[in-house]
C-alpha cells in the first residue's frame, strides 16, 4: 500500500526531530522532505538562529531533501504568509499531501496552522500533541536525541542556559513556570544526535550574542 508524502517542519530543535521519529516509528507517511524557513540576510534558521550550515549537517544525518523558505530581516507576517502559501503550492504540485509538525499544546498556534492550510490540499499532522511535556522532555532525551539550547528568551531564562545540553540537568535546573520542552518559548535548540540521524553532529558553542531580548548560543561545526 502507498504511503502519502509528508513533509516535516523541520526547526533544527527537539520537538521537530522527535516529530518524525515518532512518524518513522508509525510508517504511516513516507516523509520525503523538510521544510525549514531561513533568514536570507543572514542564513541561518529563523528563531533558533542556528547557522544554516548545521541545518544542512543534519538533514543529510537524517537523509531528508531540504525544502528551503527564505524570509527577508525583518519578515513581516504578510512577507511570511506569502512565502509559505507559495511553499505549500509547490509542495502540493510535487505530489505531498501533509505536512507534520511538533507543536505540543499551543492550541492558537495549532488553530493558524489549521486555517492557513486549509483549501491548499495538504493536511497537518501532530504527532506529539497535548502529551505531558515533563514526561516528553525525558522521553527524548531516553530516546538518546542529544541537543544543546540555541536561544533562550532573556525575560525568562538566564543567559548562563545558552548553549547547555538539553538533559536530565538541565531540567531539574529550570526555574518554576518554564516549560521542559520550553514550549512557552522559553527556549529553542539544536538536535546533534537522534534515533533519526545516521551519525552524530559535532558542534562546539562559540560566542553568546544577545539580540532583541534572545541570548543565541553560536553552534558552529566542530
Amino acid at each position: 500500500m502507498t504511503r502519502p508524502n509528508a513533509l516535516i517542519s523541520w526547526s533544527s530543535g527537539k520537538d521537530s526531530a522527535f516529530a518524525l521519529h515518532q512518524i518513522r516509528r508509525e510508517g504511516a507517511f513516507d516523509v520525503v522532505g523538510a521544510l525549514t524557513t531561513v533568514n536570507e540576510s543572514f542564513d541561518r534558521v529563523s528563531i533558533h538562529g542556528v547557522r544554516q550550515k548545521l541545518l544542512d549537517a543534519q538533514l543529510t544525518a537524517a537523509g531528508l531533501p531540504p525544502r528551503i523558505v527564505p524570509l527577508p530581516n525583518p519578515c513581516p507576517n504578510d512577507a511570511y504568509e506569502a512565502r509559505m502559501k507559495r511553499a505549500m503550492a509547490d509542495a502540493k504540485q510535487a505530489g505531498i499531501t501533509h505536512i507534520i509538525f511538533g507543536d505540543l499544546f499551543l492550541a492558537d498556534i495549532r488553530a493558524y496552522r489549521e486555517q492557513k492550510l486549509a483549501g491548499t490540499g495538504i493536511a497537518p499532522v501532530f504527532p506529539l500533541w497535548d502529551r505531558p511535556t515533563s514526561v516528553l522532555a525525558r522521553e527524548m532525551i531516553a530516546s538518546g536525541l542529544e541537543a544543546r539550547l540555541a536561544s533562550i528568551d532573556r525575560a525568562k531564562l538566564d543567559r548562563s542556559f545558552a548553549g547547555r545540553a538539553f538533559d536530565k540537568r538541565l531540567l531539574e535546573d529550570l526555574p518554576a513556570g518554564i516549560d521542559p520542552c520550553g514550549e512557552n518559548g522559553e527556549f529553542h535548540t539544536f538536535v546533534f544526535a537522534a534515533p533519526i540521524f545516521s551519525q552524530r553532529i559535532e558542534v562546539t558553542c562559540g560566542d553568546i550574542v544577545e539580540r532583541d531580548g534572545f541570548a543565541y548560543c553560536d553552534l558552529v561545526l566542530a
